[in-house]
């Protein structure tokens, strides 16, 4: 979003159909847009073929431990300890629930 600018400046300058196409030509919104279906329909893949009580901690465990990754490499912000042992601790609870 910040390499589109404020939207709201956006939207006042171009209207609402602006604001919308100024989206809509980013490439980055389509890259999110890929990846959050890749996501549900992976989601619904592991729900078909494993238990939900397998799939529902791991799912959550890997969007935790892909945002503190992401947000250190992508985003450079300054991921604490605390997290990291988070994202650990999630992992070791899913394995356990795996064996």
């Amino acid at each position: 979003m910040k390499s589109l600018g404020d939207l709201d400046e956006i939207r006042a300058r171009a209207g609402i159909k602006g604001a919308i196409r100024a989206v809509l030509t980013c490439p980055l919104f389509f890259a999110g847009v890929s990846f959050l279906a890749l996501a549900f329909f992976s989601l619904l893949f592991a729900l078909n073929h494993l238990n939900l009580s397998l799939v529902a901690p791991a799912s959550a465990s890997l969007t935790l431990v892909t945002n503190a990754v992401a947000g250190k490499i992508l985003l450079k912000e300054n991921v604490d300890r605390r997290r990291w042992t988070a994202a650990v601790l999630v992992c070791i609870g899913v394995y356990f629930l795996a064996h």
